[in-house]
């Protein structure tokens, strides 16, 4: 299994967003600063992930959550985690974020978040 995940800072509340075979070992790396650019901003928790039984479509959609930082869709990903589904149903937002989903959002593939 391949995830996908979105860390968010203790320090600043900023997130990252990365790909990982090893969800946990992946956060405690995080967490003991072994990674260069989130270092400065330890502690981290997990806010969410998706899983993907392939590293392609998992890198795919890394990507396209990255192009949304701080965007509308981003926001809606993490209301979406956070348990606010603002009357949609969760695996509607998950898919199909915003008005005008990318191509790559209407990818066919398997995937779950929590």
């Amino acid at each position: 299994m391949v995830y996908i995940y979105i860390i968010k800072s203790g320090v600043d509340g900023s997130y990252y967003v990365g790909i990982t075979k090893d969800i946990n070992r992946r956060l405690d790396n995080h967490n003991r600063g072994e990674v260069k650019s989130t270092k400065q901003k330890r502690p981290f928790t997990i806010i969410y992930k998706e899983e993907f039984e392939d590293y392609f479509f998992a890198r795919k959609r890394e990507k396209q959550i990255k192009s949304w930082k701080g965007g509308n869709a981003f926001k809606k990903l993490l209301a979406g985690a956070a348990g606010s589904s603002n009357g949609r149903t969760r695996d509607s937002e998950s898919r199909y974020l915003g008005s005008n989903p990318s191509p790559a959002a209407l990818i066919s593939c398997s995937y779950k978040h929590e």
